[in-house]
């Protein structure tokens, strides 16, 4: 968990990546401005003793601002000059909450992509895919998350398993959780892409594994249910498992409630047992 200072900080840089406008604002500039601040991030994590003095809260915010404003013009846009130069002047806890701030407003463009291009419910929905698939195929999860295995052959691997299945923005944020080594495991990365896009629309999400469909009806009174219960508005995703047997697993954030009929044949049998 970050510090109380990163948390403040990413807070505040969030809001500034809110506020663009013009160029910066429209899905394309978003998409490129994406880039931009992942390929920043990179920097940063190659480059140990920039980090280390872009992240110092000891030195004068202004001069961390000029360094990086000076490194980076003519590299990249103004916006993300401009954002990474309001970064560098905020307090983080430590230099790498710096660097993975960067990368979470990179995400969080291409979700505001998303949303102007009316996509970001499929982007969401094509994401809780994905996660149902690592979930299924340990040994994907296991290849996707191989750091001793070059970025490049591993982001090759998901283009494989995604080609032409997904909106170009899911394959863009998918890419980077699988390229970026600040990304803690491809199943966290996705988890925290799913919390992000529920959050653009002041919702929590309900990822929902049953092992039948279920009917429009059934899904709308589950959210109704579920919204009523936990006091916030919430979304419902649902995957098919047929190993669940019958009954509903939910999960919401941390929280799982397991009204599977797997989970309680354990049960069942050891009381046949005594």
């Amino acid at each position: 968990m970050i510090g109380l200072a990163s948390r403040e900080a990413l807070a505040t840089l969030r809001r500034r990546t809110e506020d663009l406008s013009g160029r910066a604002a429209t899905s394309g500039g978003l998409i490129d401005l994406a880039g931009e601040l992942y390929a920043i991030a990179d920097l940063l994590v190659g480059e140990p003793q920039l980090r280390r003095t872009l992240g110092d809260p000891a030195s004068a915010p202004e001069a961390r601002s000029e360094l990086i404003g000076q490194l980076l013009q003519g590299r990249v846009s103004s916006e993300a000059r401009d954002l990474t130069e309001a970064a560098v002047a905020l307090r983080w806890s430590s230099p790498w909450d710096l660097t993975d701030g960067l990368e979470t407003i990179g995400d969080d463009a291409l979700l505001r992509a998303a949303e102007q291009e009316g996509r970001l419910d499929d982007v969401e929905d094509e994401l809780f895919r994905f996660e149902r698939i690592v979930d299924g195929n340990p040994r994907l999860a296991t290849l996707l998350d191989e750091m001793s295995v070059p970025a490049a052959r591993r982001t090759g691997l998901l283009r494989d398993v995604v080609a032409g299945r997904v909106h170009p923005i899911t394959q863009a944020l998918l890419e980077h959780s699988v390229a970026s080594s600040r990304k803690r495991g491809i199943d966290l990365a996705i988890d925290n892409l799913l919390e992000a896009a529920a959050a653009r629309r002041a919702r929590s999400l309900a990822r929902v594994v049953t092992a039948v469909p279920l009917t429009q009806q059934q899904e709308d009174r589950l959210a109704t249910r579920l919204t009523e219960l936990y006091g916030r508005q919430i979304a419902v995703r649902i995957a098919i498992d047929p190993s669940v047997r019958g009954g509903l697993v939910i999960r919401i954030g941390d929280e799982v409630i397991d009204g599977s009929v797997a989970s309680r044949l354990p049960a069942a049998r050891a009381a046949l047992t005594t």
